[in-house]
């Protein structure tokens, strides 16, 4: 198992902006980053059959801005991309600062949601804060209800959780789960799994931090769990280890343009996976993460070739 921390970190846009990509991205049609032919790749929530495009939205970082700043306009036409390239799960979290008001008035000026799946997160103690937390989330981002409530990194979770069979049951929200974003917390998260029932896990994932291979995506699989799978460039850091590196040849054989989407169609191939979360800025960005969910995804053979050309740069 092999886990790289890179000595410089590098982000995506400056990454682009040494290759050039992000010139080229803008002058090009949304739809011709991607052969147009291509199919979109759903997975199906088991515990509703419900079916998600394998490719959603974070906001941790990204979406935290002011309202009232000219820094949202960019968030609201990175969102218009997202759902007008068939994008439906969108994750945030109180503790992402401004993201859930951003999420919010950016959807109110897009006037209409489409195939919106909202997930967002209680981050609380005590069953009455998490109550309150939880409403004023609602009321910021403008929905009904959500679709996905989650206890975020486990934080009272079985107090939470109460809560959250009780909403269900009253169709308050569509589906219960239950995140990670820390290795440190597999153990705990694992024994939650196995005692209580979840309709979804979220925990990270990535080609450089491949520990929950071992027991928690075969034990999602087992238990029938949606997984949502967050720091999928492991918050930008992976492109700090393709720099200046040509994406293999062999790449377009699973229709992979860039290495963004070769590193989310690594995490999307895989069988327990039903969605990943990139988060960006940038409508170039949103673009090629959205190419990634469509065509063909690598099989086994193919991922591990992936895996043994990534741990070899």
């Amino acid at each position: 198992m092999s886990f790289l921390y890179p000595l410089r970190p590098i982000t995506r846009r400056h990454f682009l902006k040494i290759t050039g990509s992000t010139a080229a991205a803008l002058a090009l049609h949304p739809g011709s980053l991607w052969p147009a032919e291509k199919e979109a790749i759903f997975r199906t929530v088991p515990s509703s059959q419900t079916t998600l495009p394998v490719i959603g939205m974070g906001s941790w970082r990204t979406f935290d801005v002011d309202i009232r700043s000219p820094a949202v306009r960019q968030r609201v036409e990175v969102l218009r991309t997202f759902l007008s390239q068939g994008g439906a799960l969108i994750d945030s979290s109180p503790m992402y600062g401004l993201s859930e008001e951003a999420i919010g008035y950016a959807l109110k000026q897009l006037k209409g949601t489409g195939s919106l799946f909202s997930a967002t997160k209680v981050w609380t103690r005590g069953q009455q804060r998490g109550i309150r937390q939880m409403d004023n989330s609602r009321e910021l981002w403008g929905v009904d209800k959500f679709d996905l409530m989650q206890i975020h990194n486990m934080v009272g979770w079985e107090v939470h959780l109460e809560t959250l069979r009780a909403w269900k049951m009253e169709g308050r929200i569509g589906h219960i789960g239950i995140t990670t974003s820390h290795g440190r917390r597999h153990a705990k998260i694992e024994r939650a799994l196995k005692t209580s029932q979840f309709d979804f896990v979220q925990f990270t994932y990535n080609i450089a931090d491949r520990e929950v291979e071992r027991r928690l995506l075969p034990l999602a699989a087992d238990l029938g769990l949606g997984v949502i799978i967050n720091r999928p460039f492991r918050t930008g850091r992976l492109f700090s280890r393709v720099r200046g590196k040509a994406l293999p040849e062999w790449a377009a054989e699973f229709d992979c343009r860039n290495w963004a989407q070769f590193f989310l169609k690594f995490i999307v191939s895989h069988p327990a996976v039903t969605c990943a979360i990139p988060a960006t800025r940038q409508v170039p960005h949103m673009l090629e993460n959205m190419g990634a969910g469509v065509g063909r995804l690598p099989d086994e053979q193919m991922r591990q070739r992936m895996v043994a050309t990534f741990d070899k740069l």
